[in-house]
């Protein structure tokens, strides 16, 4: 937890001067029984009303005090321990979009969601706690014992006692409490996975009538979080009660000792009455150190879990090279891929050449490794043999930015992000106007979708697109990536939604306005890549087939199959 310190560095002066308002207001809740004895016998044992009433004005000026510096120290922390949580957050979710797809595949959506919300949340509760409690519960636990001894030395010992007891209570139980909160944590990661799968894939689940199946797990999986939950809740209340029984314990043994001792005349009424409140303080400061540490224990988890995902590093690294000064050309030299942890090849000794401004379709069934070239091409993932090259460089040897400025991409599933239309296409280039935006919009088809809306440009778009239907989702996201105009454009099957009309403009308008651009159409459509330079049939991650559409159906049986399970074989013929 001491490398996310870090955070604090803008938040000095208030990491300083929270815990020194708490230990002033401290100071003065320490006094407040030593005035309140006076009172007793000086002012009520003699009469004297002047005394009582001073001595109580001056309490209730301690009292305004403590409490504009209680004010003042909360004010403080909460500023801190803000900022703190804000800038953890911001790094961490920088830190989590440089990570490559290898990553975050290994790590999982709902443990990165977990990270960012619930571990970053309780960290910096942590931290606001730590502030308002690390010297004011310790100086008061402690002062506390000193005026006993200061009032009279045989009492002090017995709130030596008491205070180790209470610790050893605290330690135990603190100490099963954490361990067991570690395994509550984990076992929050694979509920929220859980509920991450099933609202992705509610649809599907649906279509196979798997809800019955699906909420069974999730009850499992929930009840046994919620009995290490009711086990931790379980160990955490044993606290109060046995730390209630001690000081109970100890104040009747005070009353019944000072009782003996003020009819002896060792001890006054009032110091009998300032060690009973001591006691009290005692009981209040012990309870509120221990759910620190508890709370602090809960954030140092928390803490290990997010300095965890801060180690991972990316392991695609760029190179020095600008791809934008490359000829869009692109070459598949022997390529092989694995995914992390597969037993086989995702794709295998995959190799042909586009050559600039050439348009390649890719088809194949489904599994057979099209987007996977696709994001091969991205640098998504790394090959695991071979090599990706553009303009005749392997791609490792671009920058990052620079490779992915080149190469635009429309995916498979439309994303558009909460705003409006306009910042939606924004994001291919920020600083293009909106003639721009028209421009690239019209290519894709979506022009009409456009004016359709009230204001145009500047109609709203909820989350995720949910006011936009399949079809104007994938248009919208067709025109946020040619506002980028990149030299090398990928379809990844990002018209599955468009009919055959809309599907077959789109095609023509991007022949059109990115004359140059070498294309790659992806789709499972003959239709879609029957005109494309070449066509690369994809089978079970190896290569069918690499021709023109006629020089296929000639040598590649499965490119034939693949047509004549979408047209008649007259049609076919006649393509």
């Amino acid at each position: 937890m001491i490398e996310l310190l870090k955070y604090l560095k803008h938040y000095k002066l208030e990491s300083v001067l929270s815990p020194l308002f708490k230990l002033l207001e401290a100071t003065f809740e320490l006094l407040v029984p030593l005035v309140m004895a006076e009172i007793i016998d000086t002012g009520i044992a003699t009469g004297n009303r002047w005394y009582i009433y001073s001595r109580g004005l001056l309490l209730v000026l301690m009292g305004i005090t403590g409490l504009c510096s209680s004010v003042t120290a909360q004010y403080f922390a909460s500023k801190a321990a803000a900022g703190f949580g804000t800038e953890l957050r911001n790094d961490l979710f920088r830190h989590i979009m440089k990570l490559s797809r290898t990553e975050t595949d290994g790590i999982g959506q709902a443990t990165l969601v977990t990270r960012m919300t619930n571990d970053s949340n309780q960290v910096q509760n942590g931290i606001n706690m730590f502030f308002r409690l690390v010297l004011r519960s310790p100086f008061i636990v402690f002062g506390a014992m000193v005026m006993a001894y200061m009032i009279d030395g045989r009492e002090g010992l017995l709130f030596t006692a008491v205070i180790a007891i209470l610790f050893v209570i605290v330690f135990f139980i603190m100490r099963r409490s954490v361990t067991l909160y570690r395994m509550v944590q984990k076992k929050l990661d694979g509920l929220l996975r859980n509920t991450s799968e099933n609202l992705d894939g509610v649809r599907v689940i649906r279509a196979f009538r798997r809800e019955a199946a699906e909420t069974a797990s999730f009850r499992n999986a929930a009840g046994n979080l919620a009995e290490d939950q009711m086990l931790v809740g379980r160990i955490s209340a044993l606290m109060n009660p046995l730390t209630y029984a001690v000081i109970n314990l100890s104040l009747a043994a005070v009353l019944q000792t000072g009782a003996v001792r003020v009819n002896a005349g060792d001890l006054t009424q009032g110091q009998v009455v300032a060690l009973v409140n001591y006691i009290s303080q005692i009981l209040v400061e012990l309870l509120k150190l221990a759910n620190l540490v508890i709370l602090l224990s809960k954030a140092s988890a928390c803490a290990n879990r997010i300095r965890e995902l801060f180690a991972v590093r990316n392991s695609i690294a760029g190179g020095t090279a600008d791809a934008a000064c490359a000829e869009p050309s692109v070459e598949f030299v022997d390529v092989g891929f694995t995914y992390p942890g597969a037993a086989s090849e995702a794709l295998s000794n995959i190799c042909f050449t586009v050559r600039a401004g050439e348009t390649v379709g890719i088809i194949g069934g489904t599994g057979a490794g099209k987007t996977t070239l696709a994001d091969l091409v991205l640098r998504f993932y790394d090959v695991s043999r071979g090599e990706v090259r553009i303009g005749g460089r392997n791609i490792r040897d671009y920058t990052l930015p620079s490779l992915r400025k080149t190469v635009g991409i429309v995916e498979q599933r439309a994303r558009l992000f909460s705003g409006t239309i306009r910042e939606n296409l924004l994001w291919g280039d920020s600083s293009a106007d909106d003639t721009v935006l028209m421009k690239a919009s019209g290519a894709a088809q979506a022009a009409e979708v456009i004016a359709a809306k009230e204001n145009a440009l500047g109609s709203v778009v909820e989350q995720l697109g949910r006011n936009f239907s399949g079809g104007q989702k994938q248009r919208l996201s067709i025109a946020r990536t040619l506002v980028r105009r990149p030299h090398i454009l990928i379809f990844d099957d990002s018209s599955s939604a468009l009919d055959f009309a809309t599907d077959a403009a789109l095609r023509r308008a991007v022949k059109t306005d990115c004359a140059g651009t070498t294309v790659f159409l992806i789709s499972q459509r003959v239709t879609a890549v029957k005109n494309a330079d070449h066509i690369a049939v994809l089978d079970d991650g190896k290569m069918a087939g690499y021709g023109t559409h006629a020089e296929l159906l000639k040598n590649c049986p499965l490119y034939k199959e693949i047509c004549l399970s979408q047209l008649s074989e007259k049609e076919v013929a006649g393509i």
